[in-house]
């Protein structure tokens, strides 16, 4: 039997207390009493449920399976997501302030303005959510992420691109992720075109093959990164830190890129 606590079997159990057929919509009240007695050894099974709307901030969900699950807008401020599965999950206009992420699998996610702070462009990263060491290969992100912390997540095949000038968008056209912890992240392949790395930090990242057109990565600190076969047309590296960085003789389309140095050779 899979140590697995499955949704319908446990939350029957509790809210019911029958083996009856499971009719009710499921409440954030429901989640967070099944979350509270289970003990953090299983998991408890979310996958693939509509939880639209719902507020489930504050909770701990335990390492919970939310694969696949409907998610647009719900509450999971300063919620504790670490180690949960949340592959292919959407995320649309998700309030994450506070929330932590680290070690998540956010596989194939789609992610699409959510709120990350209480005021935008605030000066520092309180109330920033967490994405340590988490899986966000194939995702698809857009919105402000400043300040948040992505230290040695993994990005490979991420798309973080503009989608349209409509709809999420409204006033934010590029993804910002100004003054943020990306040491030692994976942005092998990724779509990185028109993000905004201002004063960010990308120590020993991996940016072979990312896409970086029109990028914005002026002061950021690219020591010991790895940027070959990036493409960098009309990308800005207005004051970047390169010392140390690999790959800038191979870099695409490197002639269109604005305040780099000329090729060493």
């Amino acid at each position: 039997m899979k140590a697995t606590i499955t949704f319908l079997g446990t939350l029957i159990a509790l809210v019911a207390g029958t083996n009856s057929a499971y009719a009710a919509d499921v409440t954030a009240r429901d989640i967070a009493a099944v979350l509270h007695r289970a003990d953090g050894t299983t998991p408890l099974d979310l996958s693939g449920r509509d939880l639209e709307g719902l507020d489930l901030s504050g909770i701990d969900f335990k390492k919970t399976r939310l694969e696949g699950a409907k998610m647009f807008g719900v509450n999971l401020s300063n919620s504790n997501l670490a180690g949960a599965d949340l592959s292919e999950a959407k995320l649309d206009r998700v309030n994450i302030i506070g929330a932590r992420f680290d070690g998540a699998d956010l596989s194939k996610i789609s992610m699409l303005r959510p709120a990350t702070t209480e005021t935008r462009g605030a000066a520092t990263g309180i109330g920033a959510p967490s994405f340590v060491a988490a899986n966000l290969s194939g995702a698809k992100l857009f919105g402000q992420l400043s300040r948040v912390d992505f230290s040695n997540a993994n990005f490979e095949g991420a798309s973080l691109a503009p989608f349209s000038r409509t709809g999420f968008i409204e006033d934010l056209f590029r993804t910002e992720m100004e003054g943020a912890k990306l040491d030692g992240a994976n942005f092998r392949a990724a779509d990185l075109t028109y993000v905004s790395f201002r004063y960010a930090s990308l120590r020993g990242a991996d940016l072979r093959n990312a896409k970086l057109l029109h990028a914005d990565l002026s002061r950021v600190d690219l020591t010991d990164a790895d940027l070959t076969g990036a493409d960098v047309s009309e990308a800005d590296f207005d004051g970047a830190i390169l010392s140390g960085a690999k790959g800038l003789d191979e870099l695409a389309n490197r002639s269109s890129a604005r305040n780099l140095a000329p090729r060493t050779n």
